[in-house]
């Protein structure tokens, strides 16, 4: 079998493998194939598994590591406070704009950084996610915040490096190292505090903070000792910029642009905040406490500080300290504690010790959100994950890598141009958080997951570019120095009113690309299918491609499923939509996906070398070097970088789509071998079920051998043993009615056996046809309820019939199978109570009726309440109690309450009794015109005689079909076969036909058909077989047949199809005469020979109920013979009624001989002389 189905795998390859791809001109790629993936078990490194170093640095945070209480987390939160950073802005915006100036923009930019910090915060802190993830949900997409996680890595790395380049200036003051040295050892020293991540961090910023609180205020304190007239000084400065100390727009524009670069480390805080514990009543004051001081709250210190640097630079420059150094940290807070200390030495030392603490305590905070933030970053795009301390490391050399290029003095420029971008950012996100969630633009939760997201959000992302181009050219001076002076504001506000616009364009389509699994509970730990560890139901998002759960780190890391839980979501797949939607169809077709994403990545990387250059060639001009001089040497150097980025782009553009391709070819061959596989497996899996099935069917044939054996011979038993004692010469120890009555009963028996089997065979293959009439409810229970009453209260039990709500009065369904469904469930549960009553409640509501069925009867048992719905299955109290039954009953209701569209439920079921409800739908119908006709007993009918031809191979059933119809006035002919029947047929015209099917010439089926093509067109053909599993609707249509009358054949069933086949009317039999009293024994009984003749034939047949109603009709004409023979039959003396017959026809021999004898004698006479 292998062959074939390699070969066949090697054909579809081919035909894969030559398939046309996607034109050029599109930007969908070609659709990979589905691979099959399999599940292989990722193992982390010890940095990453190990949470006390990852810190769940790409997870949502789970409430079992939110262990802090909210004062250690907001304290090592509010710790970040402490960079010196800010007191080198504060003093760089007051001396180049004036006093003025300074605090306005202070005061304004702290403002606006609290109130947009406000939602961030909020949302980080409920949600437990870091400002990246946070970002992914609130507008950007998946691979959309990675653009926004490297404007935050930026931020972390620009003031890194300023925070250590302060502390290396400060150790420069005591070491004579020269000073890159003195840069690398102030950025290492970080490393290994950081790498045991928050744990370590909050501990550190705990003990830290009270000597840095101290320390902080010492020179202020001083100052206003020792000249306190300086604070009033410090009113008059004049910035070197604007000339005066007044207030000017353009200088205050200019130095908010530098103060709003802070607008990022909101970010830092919520790195923090994500590990406060969840709000609760109890813990609701401290827990927004923490969130206002230690989240947005950061920035008045911060803005204290920025206006303490202010100060101080200004003390310095008292002190005849330039400018260029007043602005520095070290040399300001060394002039300030020269206010508080004599000694220049202690000076210095304090100095250092205040510059080496504070700047630990920041850069810690630096450190930490720059390797979660490049985390995240690289991630997503490579699809691997070495650690959080990897990325570390890759932060802090980017610092001294900016160290080492001056970029502390370039400050203003370098902050100027990146608050542009990062309040474009912080605005759109603060747009989604607060205008969009509350309108319903956007989900109201934070979803952070890749299986739930799309990769890019033109909401968030859209807003960012736009207003960040915006900011930027403002910022370049193309719009005017007053455009220029304002270009943040222009940026945060163009944020604002993009977000809300756009995502009510797209009608936050872009937000979910699948629903959200609501498959575990709020805090449910799930085991990943992964990497096999546990992890809060809120970090886990169920798998297709797996088919398991896997967690939101495996998910991000896994390149071989391609988005398979989600369609239309990945960033090409999105990019040509757009693309389609703009542009005319023949527009789009021509757009190259090569070409753009060749623009993308050379775009880029031109756009980094020309900002490297940008830096290192300020950093120059601020040195004092000559523009013209360096002009043409940095012009040559950029074209040839750039010219290797637009080749280094070409090569990653190439190298990511033959990447791409491999991959694809990869997946088609594993497909083909992993198909190989799953046929094998298919086929081992199909051969063990076989085997499996093969043998459980043997059991369950010998099962329901053993079953339908027992429950036959059970009867049987009973039949042949009373048999056999009637057949005796002298039965006189057994009373023979009461022998006939078991004979009768254990036939009953058997017959509802046989029904029983017929019915759940018929079920089960889907043959059983409802007939669905017009039924007259209340009267239906009302027979029901005469039927079981009686049975009931033989046992002495009472019997309810109790009805709730209106009863309707006809309904639409099958009368017969309601009927049985009833009966069987109430004889249960007359046979099983001995004591109390058996209720039948019906509930009507509209259409649908309940059916309660409550007895206070053994119940049922607690094991048995599924088995006894299994064929052959009795329950405990039925095996105990000896009452007979099939074990057929309650699977037959059961599959007949389901297939008329019900249920059949046991409600209810103790020691003191039970209770089985039947529910369906009865649709209510308006009452037929005429009535369905009852028939009490039959002696005859109304008419012409007519005759009946009987055909089937066995002559027991033809002599049984005479006997029942014979009394009733039809006319009987026999056929022994299909052929004898055609032959009898030219002779003579029957008024109708009854015919077996299995019949050893010609069958019913092929004679029907003969008789039909032999211009027998009209006459009517009842089937009468034991083969009811051919009583089918439509083959009886093909055949041309009017009925079908199985056996053992009930006479009501035989009259019923007769009467609606030959259209005849019956007629009842004759009141019966009153018994004669005397019991003397009967010598004579004179009848006419017609009689006689018959009642000897029915005699001779057995047939007891054939000759009652032949004495029915014999009755009116000869009422005392009619009694005498009917008192012989009712008491089983057969023999002697037989007797009876024959001794009359035996004298009228008799007499007849002795009219002979006498008539030789005159004949003699007369010839004697």
């Amino acid at each position: 079998m292998a062959r074939p189905r390699l070969a066949r795998n090697l054909r579809c390859m081919k035909e894969r493998t030559s398939t046309p791809q996607t034109p050029t001109g599109s930007f969908a790629m070609t659709q990979p194939v589905s691979q099959t993936i399999f599940r292989v078990r990722r193992d982390y490194n010890a940095w990453v598994a190990n949470e006390s170093l990852e810190d769940y640095a790409l997870r949502y945070t789970p409430r079992s590591f939110r262990k802090w209480s909210e004062f250690r987390v907001g304290n090592a939160a509010f710790g970040a406070t402490s960079f010196l950073a800010l007191e080198a802005i504060g003093a760089t915006i007051a001396l180049r704009y004036g006093f003025a100036n300074a605090m306005w923009t202070i005061l304004v930019v702290g403002i606006i950084i609290f109130l947009t910090g406000l939602p961030i915060s909020y949302y980080a802190a409920r949600y437990g996610v870091d400002v990246d993830l946070l970002t992914r949900g609130a507008g950007f997409g998946y691979l959309g915040s990675t653009i926004t996680s490297l404007i935050y890595a930026s931020f972390t790395f620009i003031f890194f490096a300023l925070e250590a380049a302060i502390l290396a200036l400060a150790l420069k003051l005591y070491l004579d190292w020269p000073l890159p040295a003195l840069y690398l050892a102030s950025s290492l020293v970080i490393i290994p505090l950081v790498m045991r991540g928050v744990t370590l961090i909050s501990a550190l910023q705990l003990w830290t903070q009270p000597v840095w609180m101290l320390l902080f205020a010492l020179p202020f304190i001083g100052v206003y000792l020792q000249a306190p007239q300086l604070f009033g000084e410090f009113q008059s400065l004049a910035g070197s910029v604007s000339g005066s100390n007044d207030f000017d727009p353009l200088m205050f524009g200019a130095g908010a642009g530098i103060a709003f670069s802070l607008v990022v480390q909101i970010g830092e805080q919520v790195d923090y905040l994500r590990f406060l514990p969840e709000k609760t009543k109890k813990n609701r004051v401290r827990w927004w406490s923490t969130v206002l001081i230690a989240g947005p709250g950061w920035i008045v210190p911060g803005m204290i500080k920025m206006m303490g640097g202010a100060f101080l630079a200004f003390v310095a420059l008292q002190h005849e300290i330039p400018a260029a150094q007043a602005v520095e940290p070290t040399h300001m807070y060394q002039i300030g504690f020269a206010y508080v200390l004599d000694n220049p030495a202690w000076v210095l030392a304090v100095t250092a010790i205040f510059v080496v603490i504070s700047q630990l305590k920041i850069n810690l905070t630096n450190a930490y959100a720059g390797s979660l933030a490049w985390s995240n970053f690289f991630a997503r795009l490579t699809h691997s994950h070495p650690g959080r301390v990897v990325w570390l490391v890759f932060n802090v050399l980017i610092a001294v890598l900016l160290m080492t290029l001056g970029a502390f003095g370039a400050l203003e420029q370098v902050l100027g141009f990146y608050s542009n971008i990062a309040i474009a950012w912080v605005g759109a996100l603060v747009a989604d958080l607060v205008i969009n969630k509350p309108l319903g633009l956007s989900p109201r939760h934070i979803e952070f997951k890749r299986a739930h997201l799309y990769d890019l959000n033109p909401v968030g992302l859209g807003s960012t570019v736009i207003a960040a181009a915006l900011g930027i050219t403002s910022y370049a001076g193309i719009f005017g120095p007053t455009l220029q002076a304002f270009s943040p504001f222009i940026a945060l506000f163009t944020a604002l009113l993009c977000a809300p616009l756009i995502a009510w364009i797209t009608q936050g389509k872009y937000y979910l690309a699948r629903p959200v699994s609501t498959r575990w509970a709020p805090g449910q730990s799930v085991n990943c299918s992964v990497c096999e560890n546990a992890f809060e139901s809120e970090d886990m998002s169920w798998c297709p491609a797996y088919g398991a759960p896997i967690c939101s780190l495996c998910c991000t890391l896994e390149s071989r499923c391609r988005d398979r839980c989600k369609t239309g979501s990945r960033a090409a797949e999105q990019i040509d939509g757009w693309v389609h939607r703009l542009f005319p169809r023949r527009i789009a077709r021509r757009l190259n996906f090569r070409v753009t994403h060749y623009l993308l990545v050379a775009t880029f990387l031109v756009a980094l070398v020309a900002a490297v250059m940008g830096i290192v060639y300020t950093q120059e001009i601020m040195a004092g070097s000559s523009a013209l001089f360096l002009q043409g040497p940095f012009i040559k150097v950029f074209a040839l970088l750039a010219l290797l980025a637009l080749v280094s782009a070409w090569w990653i553009v190439l190298a990511s789509e033959s990447r791409v391709l491999a991959q694809e070819e990869s997946n088609r061959h594993n497909q083909l071998l992993t198909e190989e596989v799953a046929a094998h497996n298919r086929t081992d899996a199909a051969l063990q079920s076989a085997k499996e099935a093969a043998e459980l069917a043997n059991v369950a044939k010998t099962r329901y051998v053993t079953g339908i054996t027992h429950e036959l011979r059970t009867p049987l038993n009973s039949i042949l043993g009373y048999s056999q004692i009637l057949l005796k010469d002298s039965p006189t120890h057994v009373d023979p009615r009461k022998a006939l009555s078991t004979i009768y009963k254990s036939g009953e028996h058997m017959l509802s056996l046989i029904d029983g089997l017929l019915d759940l065979a018929r079920i089960e293959a889907g043959r059983l046809q409802l007939e669905r009439t017009p039924l007259a409810l209340p009267e239906l229970l009302e027979e029901i309820e005469h039927m079981v009453r009686p049975q009931a209260e033989n046992k002495g039990l009472a019997f309810h019939y109790t009805v709730a709500g209106k009863l309707p009065q006809w309904v639409r369904a099958d009368a017969k199978r309601l009927r049985q469904i009833l009966i069987n469930l109430l004889g249960n549960a007359v046979r099983f109570t001995s004591t109390g009553q058996v209720t039948l409640h019906v509930d009507a509501r509209h259409d649908v009726l309940r059916f309660d069925i409550i007895d206070t009867g053994c119940g049922v048992a607690p094991q048995d309440t599924e088995r006894i719905f299994m064929p052959f299955e009795r329950g405990s109290a039925g095996r105990r109690s000896g009452e007979p039954g099939t074990g057929l009953g309650l699977t037959i209701t059961g599959l007949l309450t389901t297939l008329m569209g019900g249920e059949l439920t046991l409600a209810h079921s103790s020691t003191s009794g039970s209770q089985f409800s039947v529910r369906m739908h009865l649709p209510q119908v308006t009452a037929p015109i005429t009535k369905a006709k009852r028939h009490g007993p039959i002696g005859g009918y109304i008419g012409a005689r007519h005759t009946l031809l009987l055909v089937d191979d066995q002559p027991v059933q033809r002599q049984m079909l005479a006997a029942l119809l014979l009394p009733l006035g039809f006319d009987i002919r026999e056929a022994a076969s299909g052929t004898e029947c055609l032959e009898l047929l030219r002779e003579f015209t029957p008024s109708a036909v009854l015919m077996d099917i299995n019949m050893d010439d010609l069958d019913g089926w092929e004679t029907a058909r003969h008789l039909r093509r032999n211009g027998h067109a009209q006459l009517p053909i009842l089937i009468v077989s034991a083969n009811v599993f051919e009583n089918q609707p439509e083959r009886l249509k093909e055949y041309e047949v009017q009925a079908f009358v199985g056996k053992p054949v009930i006479e009501s069933e035989l009259l019923h199809a007769l009467e609606r086949t030959l259209d005849i009317e019956w007629i009842a039999p004759a009141q019966s005469l009153p018994q004669p009293t005397a019991t003397a024994r009967i010598d004579h009984v004179s009848l006419p020979p017609a009689w006689r003749a018959e009642l000897l034939h029915l005699s001779n047949l057995g047939h007891v109920r054939g000759m009652q109603r032949a004495l029915d009709r014999l009755a009116p004409s000869h009422p005392l013979e009619a009694a005498q023979l009917r008192d012989l039959l009712e008491s089983f003396e057969l023999d002697r009624l037989q007797e009876l017959l024959r001794e009359d026809e035996v004298k009228e021999q008799v007499e007849k001989e002795k009219v002979k004898v006498k008539e030789s004698k005159k004949e003699d006479h007369a010839v004697t002389p």
